[in-house]
């Protein structure tokens, strides 16, 4: 798929992208972009370039009466109309450009989960803007530099949370924003909200949630042929299946992983759901070989690095079920937005911790390298942070005065907006789009979204039984083990994989001179994890999975 870039503000923005190696399909004395379509508004005076897929097409038809016009002259038609707030009507994938001919302003504008992303750097000398950060940390406008809040955020939660970037220079266009240039001012125009409760049981819930998921499913499906769906054997994924199964215009192609016959695995629970729905079932055997051998090429798709052990599986599958559908569904977002397990570990902090301990408590959830920091980044890491503000203040928004009322709700948003959309959604879009797939999440619908938000938050998170009115509103799709059952995650074997696979690999590449990590990381605590030395014990293999990941994605990124 294509990447837009483009230049606005430089002296001959299409010179500017030639020295780039990338030709301008349209320019003039202020903007050039490449890479994308252009479309104009009505009245002549905005353009419009970028990835749109729009789920309420049609009633965007009626509305603007443009009967049967492309998904862009509608985006367009939106934004000369209301502005940054035309987003607010456009439901979909967006990461776009648009250009005010007569104010000599770009929007660049993305949609308001995170499906695709939109990355941006410059200042006096010209503003760069993509769709990979790949692309951005080309040009002229990026030093190359790291930021160590980043770094630091990144050995936090596994991916780089926020705003920012891996590189210092290159900023990111957040979900449910349009950022104005070259004023550099960005304009939220959607965030949940947790206005006042709807009224009615969970049955009354459930109903109107179920109505919503088959919508949702209904729109992402291919016009004709097959589809795929990633089948983990939850909850989540099995629904999706499920739904899809029974409206989809052509055969259905489940794909599920495991990691050998030694290692723990749900192809019970994914091959029960695939029987149920009467799809065509793959599964992939993925040992820690294939896993190391494909690692890095992986990891140079990806963005900014994002150290989940299921990446490569992620790639494997996509790469799997290109051969088979044009379109693959997930179940992405069931648990941010409808109260899975990752909210118990706040939940008990709240009962028995203190409240001005929230945001610390939050990043200790992640069970990543938040505790060891102190002593795993270098002293000239630890002296550059020293002037950087504390990581707690990517969480104000969400925990502090200004958060929502409800306490579930303040855990959902958190985890809508930073783990749904830099962790999760930029992996499917990034890996998905590497092998020619169009990757939907359903339950990142943001019609669903917003009735999760105003669902009580007991008839989603029900004493211990997550997700509650999520599995009354599919209880007659899925089998009763597939309902009942604890969430377990998907069983990715790391602790193994570097007590025998991985180790030798993960210490060539981490300990070598010449590693792209040894500036930031201690060796000497590097060299005894691997070793398994230390109080790591039983995230250890999550944590040495999150340093190889970051040594391989400098990497393959940077030469």
């Amino acid at each position: 798929m294509n990447t837009l870039v483009g230049v606005f503000g430089a002296k001959d923005p299409a010179e500017a992208m030639r020295r780039i190696d990338i030709e301008a399909s349209w320019a003039d004395d202020h903007l050039a972009v490449g890479g994308a379509a252009v479309w104009r508004d009505r009245s002549g005076r905005w353009l419009l370039a970028g990835e749109h897929l729009l789920d309420n097409a049609e009633e965007l038809e009626r509305e603007l009466a443009m009967p049967g016009a492309d998904p862009g002259a509608l985006l367009v038609e939106l934004i000369a109309r209301d502005g940054p707030d035309g987003m607010k009507r456009a439901l979909g994938l967006i990461a776009a450009v648009a250009y005010d001919t007569q104010e000599r302003r770009i929007l660049l504008a993305r949609d308001a989960l995170g499906a695709r992303t939109l990355y941006y750097a410059g200042g006096r000398e010209g503003w760069w803007f993509a769709t990979r950060l790949s692309t951005v940390r080309l040009t002229p406008a990026v030093s190359g530099r790291l930021s160590m809040a980043a770094l630091r955020d990144y050995l936090t939660c596994a991916f780089v949370p926020g705003r920012q970037t891996l590189y210092r220079d290159v900023r990111e266009v957040r979900p449910g924003a349009v950022v104005e240039l070259p004023a550099d001012r960005a304009k939220v125009y959607w965030e949940p909200s947790d206005g006042a409760s709807l009224p009615g049981d969970v049955e009354d819930h459930a109903h109107t949630l179920r109505t919503l998921l088959e919508l949702a499913v209904l729109t992402r499906l291919p016009e004709g042929g097959p589809t795929a769906v990633f089948l983990s054997g939850g909850l989540d994924s099995s629904l999706v299946t499920a739904l899809a199964a029974r409206e989809a215009p052509g055969a259905v192609h489940t794909f599920s992983i495991h990691f050998g016959p030694e290692h723990p695995n749900e192809l019970e629970f994914s091959s029960m759901v695939a029987r149920h729905c009467g799809t065509t079932h793959h599964v992939l055997e993925l040992p820690a070989r294939v896993i190391r051998d494909r690692l890095e090429r992986t990891l140079e798709a990806l963005d900014d690095p994002i150290g989940d052990p299921l990446t490569v599986p992620n790639d494997l599958l996509a790469q799997a079920a290109g051969q088979h559908a044009p379109v693959i569904l997930n179940g992405e977002g069931g648990d941010p937005c409808f109260g899975g397990p990752k909210n118990l570990p706040m939940l008990l902090h709240e009962v028995y911790g203190s409240a001005e301990e929230r945001e610390r408590a939050y990043l200790r959830s992640y069970q990543k390298c938040y505790d060891d920091l102190e002593e795993l980044l270098t002293p000239e890491v630890k002296e550059e942070l020293s002037h950087e503000p504390p990581q707690e203040r990517l969480l104000a928004p969400f925990f502090g005065p200004h958060g929502m009322s409800d306490y579930v709700h303040r855990l959902m948003h958190v985890n809508v907006r930073l783990k749904g959309a830099d962790h999760i959604l930029t992996k499917v879009n990034n890996l998905s789009t590497e092998h020619n797939l169009l990757a939907r999440s359903p339950l990142f619908d943001r019609r669903i979204v917003d009735f999760a938000f105003s669902i009580p938050a007991h008839h989603k998170l029900d004493g211990a039984n997550e997700k509650a009115v999520l599995k009354r509103a599919v209880a007659d799709l899925l089998p009763e083990p597939v309902l009942t059952r604890q969430k377990s995650g998907m069983l990715v074997p790391v602790q193994a994989w570097f007590q025998r696979d991985l180790r030798r690999y993960a210490r060539a590449m981490l300990l070598d001179k010449r590693a792209r990590t040894r500036p930031y990381l201690n060796r000497d605590v590097v060299d005894a994890w691997l070793d398994y030395r230390g109080s790591l014990w039983p995230r250890h293999g999550v944590k040495l999975w999150l340093l190889l990941t970051l040594e391989v994605w400098l990497r393959a990124h940077e030469g």
